[in-house]
């Protein structure tokens, strides 16, 4: 009983700081907006602050998860972008290389 104790005190915390370290790589992979790259294409996080007179290419509905270039399904949150060096986007994101998802 002891050693099943000693061995659930000590494997629970550790796989509890595996999911924060996980979580955390997963995040580092996200671009931030503030990134040359991003800038570059006036990548948003959140299409709706996008600046439309600054980019009129912009209207509402085109948002990375119904671009062509979001690596992911149309439901997921992030997913790879072939336009931001493979970096994570918000699919609610926007950005100038959007393009309409065959």
């Amino acid at each position: 009983m002891n050693s099943r104790r000693q061995f659930l005190i000590h494997t629970i915390p550790a796989a509890l700081s595996l999911g924060v370290a996980l979580k955390a790589s997963a995040q580092a992979n996200h671009i931030d907006e503030n990134a040359p790259a991003a800038t570059a294409l006036g990548y948003k996080h959140d299409a709706s602050k996008v600046d439309t007179k600054k980019y009129p290419a912009y209207a509402a509905g085109k948002n990375c998860s119904n671009c062509m270039l979001f690596q992911g399904k149309p439901a997921d949150a992030w997913a790879n972008c072939a336009a931001l060096g493979g970096k994570q986007v918000n699919g609610k994101g926007w950005c100038m290389a959007w393009a309409k998802k065959a």
